[in-house]
């Protein structure tokens, strides 16, 4: 009679390993991330923000937080598609708790965001890249974390006259 509910656990403890560590096909291909090391003349800038839907203020700033940049390789676009799921935004809650493939994260460059959510990365060689951050907030009064986690994509063509503009804001 215990066996049916300590089946049960193991069942669920095994879904929660592998959405926190899902099978994304391939490792990282070093090689395949390389273009990030090289020195561009491209520029990549935007800003990163969210609507505050709480009531204690229009947008919400991602005023010195991490902003990375990621190269669109193979293993990246299946560990953004199994995160955010399709979307370009992941509230708080549903932010995954995995450690990336310390291989993977030394093929990303960051900057912070000034005060008003503004980044810039500049030397960005040619290629296509995924731009992420994470802003998240307690509202007053609340034991529940707001904001989450976003994206957007950037492609460098060594083409550019100008910066190419990224706009991080969930949507």
């Amino acid at each position: 009679m215990r066996v049916l509910p300590l089946c049960l656990i193991a069942l669920s403890l095994a879904a929660c390993n592998s959405a926190r560590n899902p099978p994304l096909g391939a490792g990282f291909d070093a090689a395949e991330a390389a273009f990030i090391k090289t020195s561009g003349a491209g520029t990549i800038e935007g800003q990163a923000f969210l609507r505050d839907r709480t009531g204690e203020s229009n947008v919400r700033y991602a005023a010195g937080e991490v902003v990375r940049l990621v190269p669109a390789t193979s293993y990246a676009q299946a560990r953004f598609s199994h995160y955010y799921g399709g979307a370009k935004f992941v509230p708080a809650a549903s932010i995954p708790k995995v450690e990336a493939d310390p291989e993977y994260a030394a093929y990303t460059r960051t900057t912070k965001a000034d005060t008003k959510g503004r980044f810039s990365f500049d030397h960005v060689a040619p290629g296509r890249y995924f731009v992420t951050a994470q802003l998240i907030w307690k509202p007053k009064d609340s034991f529940l974390s707001q904001g989450g986690a976003m994206y957007d994509e950037a492609t460098i063509t060594g083409k550019e006259t100008g910066p190419v503009e990224v706009i991080l804001s969930g949507n």
